[in-house]
């Protein structure tokens, strides 16, 4: 069942958990690359947010529905599914994803 939210569905709602640091898959960091969100020796620089943010940020892992496996907020953050973080809950759409 889908919600809405000011006209943008998600199927999923998952807690942000803190505590274990996990790594973001090469993937993503490609993906981050790409996007201009990090640079080529792997620093994060994400317009609008502040060193101390990226860092708590990389503490910070969600059980992603899709994968069905923990993954890294940033890794989470970037994603095709992600919708929207409030509260400490991420609004993910779903949706199958191609093969990483």
């Amino acid at each position: 069942m889908a919600l809405s939210t000011d006209d943008t569905q998600y199927k999923y709602v998952v807690d942000v958990k803190e505590g274990k640091s996990i790594r973001i898959s090469e993937y993503a960091k490609k993906e981050l690359r790409d996007v201009g969100m990090m640079d080529d020796k792997g620093k994060l620089k994400i317009k609008g947010l502040s060193s101390k943010m990226l860092s708590r940020m990389k503490k910070e892992y969600v059980e992603c529905p899709v994968l069905s496996r923990d993954v890294n907020f940033i890794e989470c953050y970037v994603c095709s599914n992600f919708v929207s973080r409030i509260t400490g809950k991420v609004y993910c759409k779903g949706e199958p994803l191609s093969p990483r």
